[in-house]
């Protein structure tokens, strides 16, 4: 297992350095200057202009340009924000907490909605139940993630004033205390619930079918001959075997969650990592455009890493030598 894990990290750095290539030109061939976000706007002399970007390095070969701000990212130097004037790193440490918020809160709320409506339909196939949750899976499946998310606004916020609309917390309220703590997670349980929600469909769908697969094998006939309860046979035999997929998609979830969470956190106009990204996409800020898109990339590595290690380890016929 450590091996593997060794291997796969090393197998990482290539894939990372052809990711920072594309992303880095991309980035150069965007419509617009970065440059102009770094000089005072109220001097338009030609002569100033031309020796700023000789200055800042915008006069440079792009290969010279590359790599430079490849040697900057891995000494942990992520550039400057020309849009927010602060260091890119303090933006993403600024922001990034509540976008790992608003991911755990939806994890666990898709986790426990896949969970019980998968198990539900697995036990009780072709059931008005059953057809129910398959009704709401091809529901959600089918309806993007920022028209439910604009629905919900209307209804639970504006007309109904159960949530917040916008922000992660109400304005003026001192960190740490309680009543803190309360207003964030009033402001993150509706985008929550949308971007958990949304997942749930495809969760339940591939526990239903492992469920209804996994009690037709000789291990459940075997157990139910021995005279083991039904309620016992699928929650302790037939769970353990049918629930090794979902948990391998916790892994994908790290990347997967953070950068589906760009619509929902614009729709609702959370401040986190995915409308930081939209923000810098507008306004030109290549610097953070960059490192967001490499985080992001790392991680969905990441993922795919955690996912195989899990596979293993939750499924003893697996062995990664």
């Amino acid at each position: 297992m450590l091996q593997y894990s060794l291997r796969r990290i090393l197998g990482m750095i290539p894939l990372l350095f052809l990711t920072s290539i594309v992303v880095f030109t991309l980035a150069k061939f965007m419509p617009g200057d970065p440059f102009g976000g770094e000089i005072d706007p109220s001097n338009t002399n030609p002569e100033y202009i031309e020796e700023m970007r000789e200055k800042l390095g915008y006069n440079d070969p792009i290969h010279i340009q590359y790599i430079r701000w490849v040697t900057n990212f891995v000494q942990g130097d992520f550039g400057h924000s020309t849009a927010h004037k602060i260091p890119v790193f303090d933006l993403i440490v600024d922001r990034l907490p509540n976008t790992i918020f608003l991911a755990i809160v939806s994890l666990i709320i898709t986790y426990i909605f896949a969970f019980a409506m998968g198990m539900y339909s697995g036990r009780r196939p072709y059931t008005w139940g059953d057809n129910l949750i398959a009704g709401y899976n091809y529901v959600g499946l089918a309806i993007p993630s920022f028209v439910a998310g604009i629905i919900a606004i209307y209804f639970f916020s504006f007309q109904l004033g159960w949530f917040p609309f916008a922000g992660s917390v109400e304005v003026g309220l001192q960190p740490g205390t309680w009543d803190y703590y309360i207003s964030r997670m009033h402001h993150v349980l509706l985008p929550a619930l949308i971007l958990g929600l949304m997942g749930t469909a495809s969760y339940t769908q591939f526990l239903r079918n492992d469920v209804i697969e996994n009690s037709r094998k000789d291990f459940v006939r075997t157990a139910r001959a021995k005279g083991t309860s039904e309620s016992a046979i699928y929650n302790k035999h037939i769970l353990r075997n049918s629930m090794i997929p979902l948990i391998t998609f916790l892994g994908f979830d790290i990347a997967t969650l953070i950068g589906g969470a760009v619509i929902t956190e614009t729709i609702f106009t959370y401040p986190g990592i995915g409308l930081l990204f939209l923000e810098s996409v507008d306004r030109r800020d290549y610097a953070v455009l960059m490192t967001i898109t490499m985080l992001l990339s790392f991680l969905t590595l990441l993922g795919n890493l955690i996912a195989d290690l899990l596979y293993g380890i939750v499924d003893p016929r697996i062995r990664l030598g």
